[in-house]
């Protein structure tokens, strides 16, 4: 009988450089060029959920207890390496860089026009 390897837990956590509330633009896919905030980071599956983009239907079933049924629209996930940051300064999708400040905080900053972008 075969034996089931054992559950692999991440020696590290994964570091994102997009944080929810981020503006965020799609640079691939069927939403390619369109812009939205992000509304979670899922961490384990590498994805975020961006606001009114990515859109799919659900269709539910009726439940037990006063819960309607129908479809349902709402957003799907989309892969990180999809979207890009949006400096809030220059307003173009921008790669993104960490900087230590003279007072010693560690802030985000946008590679096309060296502006902080959080803090």
């Amino acid at each position: 009988m075969a034996r089931k390897k054992a559950a692999s837990v991440p020696k590290y956590e994964k570091k994102f450089k997009i944080k929810k509330d981020d503006i965020v633009m799609v640079i691939a896919g069927k939403e390619k060029g369109k812009t939205g905030k992000v509304l979670r980071v899922i961490r384990k599956k590498d994805r975020v959920l961006v606001e009114r983009l990515n859109m799919v239907k659900r269709h539910l079933r009726p439940g037990p207890h006063s819960q309607e049924g129908g479809i349902l629209e709402r957003e799907a996930p989309i892969h990180i390496s999809n979207v890009m940051l949006v400096c809030p300064k220059c307003s173009k999708p921008t790669r993104v860089g960490y900087k230590i400040l003279d007072d010693g905080t560690k802030h985000r900053y946008c590679k096309k026009c060296s502006e902080v972008i959080d803090g």
